[in-house]
C-alpha cells in the first residue's frame, strides 16, 4: 500500500498546485493533454466575510474598498471564482495572518512587497536575486507562468492562462490578505 501512495502523491500535488480542475474536460496540461483524474482539493478557501461583490461572493466590509483601490478591471473581479481558483494554491500557501509557511510562503499582505521577503522562508535565489515587487502586473505575469517570469525558480505551479481567473484570483489575494 505504501508504494502505491507514493507513487501517486506527486501527481495529487501537481493536480492541486498545478494542474487543471481535473472535473473540466476542458482541461489541459501544459502539453495540452488531458489532466489526470486526481481530486480536486479540499474546499477549504472558506467564505470571505459578510458582505458581498457584484458577482455574489461573500465578501468583507472592506472588499468593495480593497477592489476598488486596486482600480481597472480588478475593481470588478469575481471574488467567488479567485476563491475557486485558490484552491489550486492552497495546498502549498496560506493566506492567515502570522500564518506558517509550507511548501511556499505565507502570502499575507503579498500585493505591493517586495519578492522573497517573507521572514524565515527559504526563497530560491532566482527569486531572492531577481528584484521583483509584488504590484497586480507582476502578480499577473507570475500567476501565468512563474518560470517565464523567474526561469529557475522552485515554484511548481504550471499558470494560469485564463486573464479573468487570473484577475479573480489576485484581487481574492488582495481582499483575503489586504493589512489593517
Amino acid at each position: 500500500m505504501k508504494p502505491v501512495l507514493l507513487v501517486l502523491l506527486p501527481a495529487f500535488a501537481l493536480a492541486a498546485c498545478g494542474g487543471d480542475e481535473a472535473a473540466s474536460p476542458a482541461s489541459r496540461t501544459e502539453t495540452g493533454d488531458s489532466t489526470s483524474a486526481a481530486p480536486a482539493p479540499a474546499d477549504t478557501a472558506g467564505p470571505i466575510d459578510t458582505a458581498s461583490n457584484e458577482q455574489g461572493a461573500e465578501t468583507g466590509p472592506d472588499a468593495n474598498a480593497v477592489l476598488a483601490s486596486l482600480g481597472g478591471d480588478y475593481a470588478n473581479a469575481d471574488l467567488a471564482n479567485g476563491a475557486r481558483q485558490f484552491r489550486r494554491c492552497q495546498s502549498c500557501h496560506t493566506l492567515a495572518e502570522g500564518g506558517r509557511h509550507t511548501v511556499g510562503p505565507n502570502l499575507h499582505g503579498v500585493v505591493g512587497r517586495a519578492a522573497a521577503s517573507a521572514d524565515r522562508f527559504n526563497f530560491s535565489s532566482q527569486l531572492s536575486e531577481s528584484g521583483l515587487t509584488w504590484d497586480l502586473a507582476t502578480l499577473d505575469a507570475w500567476v501565468e507562468n512563474p518560470r517565464a517570469l523567474v526561469p529557475g525558480n522552485r515554484m511548481s505551479f504550471v499558470g494560469l492562462r485564463d486573464a479573468e481567473d487570473r484577475r479573480d484570483v489576485i484581487a481574492y489575494l488582495a481582499v483575503e490578505t489586504a493589512t489593517e
